[in-house]
């Protein structure tokens, strides 16, 4: 059946109002009681340090508390999944760094949960690259001589890893090198960058945050940042490739998650006051001081970059024949 023009209009407009009154509904009220955003990791760390900036610039916002729970363990899995099950109602929030969403699901042959399916991508907060460090103690100043330092002792050199984002890192710089450093698991990033500053572990593909004042204090030395181009943090570090790594390019991103049945209009309003948030000048100007390049991509944007970097690092792990433990 064929209706007029203006039939079929009208209904056009019909169905618009009655979308549009179906989101209010939704959002009505909302947020109405505390909320709480699970970090998958320990405190100190990286995504602790950004979370938390995150979750106070919600709260002035919405007037509501967001506490921040660090849920830390096996690999970010604990963390992730308790996301995953809570309630899709907005009040859960998943501080979700590239390793659990999209480095895991790389390496591990089984998860408790599936990143695409499981969890509503929110936005990506920001991007880094990692940085390659070593106390300041070691003997090894560049990558060639800690390449040297590691052959000529294969049983003795180790690196530290929370999750899959450092183990891989840390897999593909033995199998470049043709080292054998032994993985140790830590907690966060904070400690295991603390371990290499006291020489527990040899080396560490640390995240930006933990690793700034140590560096500029001297305590620990970067070697090599696995960006394309030279961090400004550390101009005078060199990439990877110029240190004689080539095809070492690891970016690793932050974002925001809710549980996968969350309301649409839920997912998109808490996008849009994040994007707010890290706009404003504090917050822009402590999450760049972690080395944090800001992002406040479209929920769609970040799920389709999610889906992209999990075929890009499944490529890279089955490369190297690299698995998770």
């Amino acid at each position: 059946m064929r209706f007029p023009i203006r039939l079929t209009s009208f209904l056009i407009l019909l169905l618009g109002c009655a979308a549009s009154q179906a989101q209010t509904d939704v959002l009505r009220g909302y947020p109405g009681k505390p909320m709480r955003m699970i970090i998958p990791f320990a405190a100190g760390g990286g995504n602790d340090v950004v979370g938390r900036v995150v979750a106070g610039k919600l709260a002035q916002t919405f007037g509501q508390p967001v506490i921040a729970e660090n849920r830390p363990g096996n690999n970010g899995f604990i963390g992730a999944k308790l996301a995953v099950d809570a309630a899709p109602d907005g009040y859960t929030i998943l501080m979700g760094p590239s390793g659990p969403i999209s480095i895991s699901p790389a390496i591990f042959e089984k998860m408790p949960y599936s990143p695409l399916k499981d969890l509503a991508p929110v936005t990506m907060i920001g991007s880094y690259p990692l940085i390659l460090v070593v106390s300041s103690s070691l003997p090894a100043r560049n990558v060639a001589e800690l390449v040297q330092y590691a052959k000529a002792r294969p049983t003795q050199v180790n690196y530290g890893s929370t999750a899959a984002t450092f183990q891989l890192t840390s897999e593909l710089f033995n199998l470049k090198t043709g080292t054998h450093f032994e993985h140790i698991p830590y907690k966060s990033s904070s400690d295991f960058t603390t371990a290499a500053m006291t020489g527990e572990i040899t080396i560490a593909f640390a995240d930006p945050p933990p690793a700034i004042g140590l560096i500029k204090s001297g305590k620990i030395r970067g070697l090599a940042v696995t960006s394309a181009t030279r961090h400004p943090f550390w101009p005078d570090v060199p990439t990877m490739a110029e240190a004689g790594v080539p095809d070492m390019v690891v970016t690793i991103f932050m974002g925001l998650f809710l549980p996968a049945a969350t309301p649409r209009p839920i997912v998109q309003r808490l996008r849009d006051e994040v994007a707010k948030g890290i706009a404003e000048p504090d917050a822009r100007e402590r999450l760049n001081a972690l080395g944090l390049a800001l992002s406040a991509s479209q929920p769609d944007q970040f799920a389709k970059f999610i889906a992209e970097d999990i075929a890009r690092w499944t490529a890279v792990a089955r490369a190297a024949n690299i698995k998770g433990e």
